[in-house]
């Protein structure tokens, strides 16, 4: 439903419109995401155990079920002002090419230097930082939106900046890692021989291509091995998900000032940051029993968290050092393959969304990746914008589900999240047009191998 007002290709918000809060979604589930656990005792990770990776605040984020709206610091909110309010766009050209009935809008959130929604979190985490008198912070990265996005933010506030990135990206994307040197960053191809998990890595798995989970960590070690510095994580946990409700909170007042109510909302799913960002705000008015809608997380079919994982405890990262998560979970040494094109490379699933998608309030599909270079050409083509691989993964579904209502009538409203460029990620699109790449998808046996190795949590 839509009112009479003629919708404009990009609906803008006025800057005293923006959030003032970051609004967490926990408050409203009835069902929490379970608690990290010391891997040692399996017990509930405490606040004092938590501090001694990650920033006070942000433990203290990371652990708040309760409070449904987090005042953003004013220092944060000058910084939001530099590249949002973001635009949410009406893809009228795609609709035209398409010849669908549907309508369908994408938020943009690549509209500053680091090419993606990750900014959002990176100057959030780098403040807290910051506030508590740290000397520079360590983190991963796998297609290097996260490390740009935080080597930005350590350089506004003068914070260090130690990023681990996944070996095989760091060698496919030379030009994101000058970015993050461009920003003051020290950047290190993972699993190195700097650390002693990375050594560990490298002399089970020899030539290994590597992980996010291996790219974890090194840089947990890092950064616990070193006074003055912690880590931090551009996605997966309570926190991240929390800050990138700016994502979803714009996207639902610029629909509400047209008097458009979504039918169908699509993110791509990795560990989660983008997705949980883009659909919190409308979430929690499925979870208040407001409003319904269909939302879909889309996840390449090479590294299936959702539509082939399991809901399990699980280390958040390969050389094991980090707190267990219960999330969907292909195993904490699961590494996918080289030729897997996005930086959706995480073996695991936000607690939160995988609590979400347990208990039904979300659905999810996994697609090959040769399907998604053809929708991220397709739409490149008639909309203007060169899109990322991951947020691709999300633009295919979208395309699907627009032909869907054309084949059968209905005039659907779509919303999906394109969460940044491709500008960096070139050397994918060239194998896809030099027909290099391929469609691997783990078997069930590989699967199962993985999963044999879960912890055992009672």
């Amino acid at each position: 439903m839509e009112n009479s007002k003629a919708i404009p290709y990009k609906i803008y918000l006025e800057e005293n419109e923006m959030p003032k809060s970051w609004y967490n979604v926990r408050a409203d589930m009835k069902v929490k995401p379970a608690p990290l656990l010391n891997p040692g005792t399996l017990a509930p990770m405490t606040a004092e155990e938590l501090g001694g990776v990650f920033c006070a605040d942000l433990v203290e984020q990371e652990l708040d079920n309760d409070t449904r709206f987090v005042p953003i610091p004013q220092e944060i909110r000058d910084f939001y002002k530099m590249y949002r309010p973001s635009p949410l766009v009406r893809a009228y050209c795609l609709e035209k090419k398409l010849n669908t009935p549907a309508k369908i809008y994408y938020k943009f959130e690549g509209n500053n230097t680091s090419g993606s929604h990750k900014l959002n979190s990176a100057i959030a985490q780098a403040y807290y930082a910051k506030k508590q008198g740290l000397k520079g912070v360590t983190t991963e990265t796998g297609a290097g939106q996260w490390g740009t996005a935080l080597s930005m933010a350590c350089a506004y506030l003068g914070l260090d900046c130690k990023v681990f990135m996944v070996k095989v990206s760091y060698e496919q994307k030379p030009f994101r890692r000058e970015v993050m040197r461009v920003y003051g960053a020290d950047v290190t191809p993972s699993p190195s021989m700097t650390t002693q998990v990375g050594q560990k890595i490298l002399a089970e798995h020899p030539g290994t291509t590597g992980s996010l989970g291996c790219a974890i960590s090194e840089a947990v070690e890092v950064a616990v091995g070193n006074p003055g510095y912690r880590y931090v994580l551009g996605s997966v946990l309570n926190q991240v998900l929390l800050h990138q409700s700016v994502i979803g909170q714009e996207t639902k007042a610029a629909l509400d000032k047209y008097g458009i109510v979504p039918d169908i909302i699509i993110g791509c799913a990795g560990g989660g940051s983008n997705l949980g960002g883009l659909i919190a705000p409308f979430m929690g008015e499925k979870l208040r029993g407001e409003k319904d809608y269909r939302i879909i997380a889309v996840e390449p079919a090479s590294c299936p968290s959702f539509t082939r994982g399991v809901y399990a405890y699980d280390f958040c990262d390969t050389g094991m050092v980090c707190p267990l998560a219960k999330m969907y979970t292909l195993g904490s040494d699961f590494i996918p393959a080289p030729n897997h094109a996005g930086g959706l490379r995480y073996h695991g699933m936000s607690p939160i969304l995988s609590q979400l998608y347990h208990d039904g309030y979300m659905e999810a599909v996994s697609v090959p990746q040769t399907s998604v270079f053809e929708a991220a050409e397709e739409f490149a083509r008639v909309e203007g914008i060169l899109p990322a691989p991951e947020s691709s993964h999300a633009i295919r579904v979208a395309i699907d589900e627009a032909l869907k209502c054309k084949e059968t009538g209905e005039e659907k409203t779509i919303v999906f999240g394109l969460t940044g460029t491709g500008y960096f990620d070139l050397v994918a699109y060239q194998k896809f047009h030099e027909g290099q790449m391929d469609d691997y998808v783990p078997t069930d046996e590989e699967l199962a191998q993985f999963r044999a190795r879960l912890p055992k949590v009672d």
